[in-house]
């Protein structure tokens, strides 16, 4: 029969249309629904007004939702004691709405405890940033330096900051109150309520219907009223169980409907609310004058940012001039034609392979940067903060070497000698260019004025060789006889004059009576096996003695070395030598410096030889300082002139007169030329005060030898007066025994002086 107000296949307000079905199914026949608006279970028929969410009102008719709150399906509670499968069925709906609540409730929760989350973390952000800008003064910055203005700026930000961090923080808790909390208590004990009666409920259903099969199963014939009376009471307190839990699980059913809207309402509500009163606290702190603050920084940034894009464009530039012109330098040996040595340098920078020595042949390379610092040669590892003292190149020497089959290699020995180290260059420029900057330090050009003209000036008159110098070609051009004029015949000065003297008739050679044009230059020192030459050997009567190449000498030549009156020793460095044609002025010596140094700047040769000069009374040796094997020895005689430069004074140089060939009458001179660690003008009077040395003992000598003769002569007058006070005997056996020994006892007495003027 259909409910008044309406058929009953139509669905009910509120529910989907398979619950309505469900619900037109469990509606006994004949049954009649509640009229419309009263509130019983038949409240929400058609006839009835649908609740609806829009704008709080019902659909129909606008208004607000009434207290009995109209379109709302309620269980029968009455009907709970019958039981029934319509009832049951009606359950079974409400039991799925109910679940799909549970489900959108639990999505809902945890959105909007995203919300709650991120607020809290919005805060506690905007706090720590607040924090942070206040303690950007008390940073030390390596580029920032003081910027005031820039911490005054973010000053004022980290006020504005803490005051919206103190509003988000007053978010956070209303988010907490009137959002979490509603949603936080339906879902904690609302749902978990409507689980815990559905599961008492099932429990005291299934009790009943065990309780109901028992009571079935009495015997009619055998009636027991012990066994009838626990089961009547059995079913009893089953069935009242089942009935009370059944109308609680309904009432909490029917009172879900309510809790549902409540549970997504009152959050909703809270949510808006606090957003507005966060709003509201926003809009009183952001007043005019942070308006106009926030206005003039906008700007400041709009300038930044100009000046950043205005730089940006012109290191653009840069790095494109840069990328066209570094080209060529790409390359780990440039083309020197287009980036020539410069060879003024006093400073210079860039890295450099260091040789290490590892063990008695091994050695490895490590790859540092060095550069130079007054007279030091400092070296820096990539990732130290400063460079440390490599070696100190004050009068050093430094020369190109061959090491470990490696390119570019020189060595820097300091000033005693016990120090020196390998590096290797990456091109040839840079290998010149460190050779050069060494030398020019270690000539303490750096200490000058102007460092790089003082070694430009240097350099142009060691590279003014191709052509003779002006100033010295004009000296003796103008005292040249005419064309066509006969030259007088220059007579040679004595070897013996001193050295700052100048001769008038060598005043009027000209540049080829000194040094012939082509002459060959040797760069490097012989071997020490054909040192000597025979034309010395024979002159000074050396005997052909051979230089030991090991260093090992004989006992009467350390006795000579150990018992000469002088020795000194000097750190040179050999430059060069060559024919010379006179040997007579000191010019000669400085044309051959000249010529040698200009030499070496044209052809790049940088290698020089460095020795041990030592200084006796007797020669001049030049010793290997790490083999002390004696590379060339130079008779103190044949040495007849010595002169160092005029600005330069550490470079000396001297003639050696020699005999050429097997007669000693062809006598050739060569000039040799040397760099000493310390002024030339020490080894110069070295040099003198061993000649000195020498004359003095020739004078005794001469003086021994003439006191010789006379005992020889009165002892040979003692014998003619004996043999002539004895007879006669005119055996020539008697005179020829007299004679022989006479002539031993004089062999005897040359062989005596001889000794005595070789230990002299």
């Amino acid at each position: 029969m259909d409910a008044p107000g309406g058929g009953a296949g139509r669905p009910r307000g509120g529910i989907s249309l398979t619950a309505a079905r469900r619900l037109e199914k469990a509606v006994p026949a004949g049954t009649a629904a509640a009229p419309a608006g009263e509130g019983g279970p038949g409240s929400a028929a058609v006839g009835g007004p649908a609740w609806g969410a829009v704008g709080g009102r019902c659909v129909s008719c606008r208004r607000p939702p009434s207290a009995t709150m109209p379109g709302i399906d309620k269980l029968p509670i009455e009907e709970t004691l019958e039981d029934s499968p319509q009832t049951r069925s009606l359950l079974g709906v409400f039991e799925e709405d109910a679940t799909a609540i549970s489900n959108y409730m639990n999505q809902l929760y945890q959105a909007m405890h995203r919300i709650y989350d991120a607020q809290n973390e919005l805060s506690a952000a905007t706090h720590l940033t607040s924090k942070l800008l206040k303690e950007y003064e008390k940073q030390r910055f390596p580029l920032g330096g003081d910027d005031e203005v820039m911490s005054s700026t973010l000053q004022q930000f980290s006020k504005v900051i803490d005051e919206l961090s103190s509003c988000h923080a007053v978010l956070s808790t209303q988010l907490a109150d009137a959002m979490m909390f509603p949603i936080t208590q339906f879902k904690e004990r609302d749902l978990k309520e409507i689980l815990t009666l559905k599961e008492v409920f099932q429990i005291a259903s299934n009790d009943h219907d065990a309780a109901i099969n028992r009571y079935s199963r009495l015997s009619k014939k055998r009636e027991n009223d012990k066994v009838k009376y626990e089961v009547t009471e059995d079913v009893y307190t089953s069935r009242k169980k089942q009935h009370q839990t059944m109308m609680h699980y309904f009432c909490a059913l029917n009172t879900l409907q309510y809790k549902k809207k409540i549970a997504l309402l009152e959050p909703l509500l809270g949510y808006m609310q606090a957003q507005i009163s966060f709003f509201k606290m926003g809009s009183e702190n952001l007043n005019e004058q942070l308006e106009e603050f926030l206005a003039n920084i906008g700007t400041s940034v709009q300038n930044v940012r100009r000046e950043m894009d205005s730089d940006i464009e012109t290191m653009q530039q840069t790095i494109e001039d840069l990328e066209v012109a570094s080209d060529p330098l790409y390359v780990p040996d440039p083309d020197p034609t287009k980036f020539p040595v410069n060879r003024n340098l006093t400073r210079k920078a860039g890295y450099l392979n260091a040789r290490n020595k590892t063990g008695l042949v091994s050695s490895t390379w490590d790859r540092q940067f060095y550069f130079t610092q007054g007279g030091n040669l400092m070296s820096q590892a990539r990732g130290d903060v400063a460079g440390g003292l490599a070696m100190d190149i004050d009068n050093c020497s430094v020369m190109a070497v061959d090491c470990e089959d490696r390119r570019y290699c020189f060595q820097i020995t300091s000033f005693d000698g016990k120090k020196s180290s390998i590096l290797q260059a990456e091109s040839k420029k840079d290998h010149e260019e460190w050779i050069c900057t060494i030398n020019n330090i270690s000539k303490q050009i750096y200490l000058s004025e102007n460092p790089e003209e003082t070694a430009a000036r240097v350099n142009q008159s060691a590279l003014e060789a191709v052509t003779p110098s002006p100033s010295f070609q004009q000296r003796h051009e103008s005292l040249r006889p005419a064309a066509g004029q006969s030259r007088p015949p220059t007579a040679r000065t004595s070897s013996s004059g001193s050295l700052g003297s100048e001769s008038t008739n060598l005043a009027a050679l000209s540049l080829d009576s000194l040094v012939a044009p082509d002459t060959p230059i040797q760069f490097d020192i012989i071997s020490p096996v054909c040192e000597d030459q025979p034309g010395q050997a024979k002159a000074f009567g050396q005997g052909g003695r051979r230089t030991n190449p090991f260093g090992e000498s004989g006992g009467i030549i350390k006795s000579e070395t150990e018992d000469s009156i002088l020795h000194q020793l000097f750190i040179v460095r050999f430059l060069g030598s060559m024919e010379v044609k006179s040997d007579d002025h000191p010019d000669v010596v400085y044309e051959t410096m000249r010529q040698i140094l200009a030499a070496r700047a044209i052809h790049n040769i940088f290698r020089m030889t460095e020795s041990h000069l030592l200084v006796t009374c007797d020669c001049l040796k030049l010793i290997d300082p790490q083999t002390q094997v004696t590379r060339l020895t130079f008779p103190l005689p044949c040495v007849v002139l010595y002169a160092t430069h005029q600005e330069n004074k550490r470079l000396f140089g001297f003639v050696l007169r020699t005999s050429s060939g097997r007669s000693e009458s062809n006598l050739s001179s060569v000039c040799y030329i040397f760099e000493s660690n310390n002024e030339g003008e020490k080894d110069r009077r070295a040099s003198e005060k061993q000649k000195e040395i020498e004359r003095v003992k020739e004078k005794q000598q001469k003086e021994l030898n003439k006191q010789k003769q006379i005992e020889k002569d009165l002892e040979e007058q003692s014998r003619l007066i004996a043999a002539s006070s004895r007879p006669n005997q005119a055996s020539s056996e008697g005179q020829f025994v007299v004679l022989s020994s006479s002539q031993s006892e004089e062999s005897d007495l040359g062989e005596g002086g001889k000794k005595r003027e070789s230990e002299a």
